[in-house]
């Protein structure tokens, strides 16, 4: 995926249709790896990519509804608010803001690490 500033703090990461339908893809923005995420409800959300319990890609676990699942431990985070729902994770993952135009996905990086 490609990486393009724009003036209002959001980066182009890629266009819609190099998502799949429904799962993850990784980008780095800035040095940081992100999962953009496609839930099957349409929405795209983005947070960082790596489990806060262990150092694996959240982008390579399945989701469930708005929760993808580190594949290695099972923990799960909700896309929404980066919040751990389900054991071993305790720490929340960063969530980033997304924006859609046309069809390119734009992401703001939040302050959170």
């Amino acid at each position: 995926m490609s990486e393009q500033l724009t003036d209002r703090g959001f980066v182009r990461v890629c266009r819609l249709d190099e998502l799949p339908a429904v799962g993850a893809a990784a980008a780095e923005i800035d040095g940081r790896r992100v999962s953009v995420v496609r839930t099957e409800d349409g929405d795209v959300h983005c947070v960082d990519d790596t489990c806060t319990h262990a150092n694996v890609s959240l982008s390579e676990g399945e989701l469930d509804g708005c929760t993808v699942e580190c594949w290695l431990h099972g923990s799960r985070f909700d896309l929404r608010t980066g919040e751990p729902t389900g054991p071993p994770a305790v720490i929340p993952i960063a969530v980033h803001t997304v924006r859609i135009e046309g069809d390119d996905v734009y992401v703001a990086l939040s302050e959170e690490s």
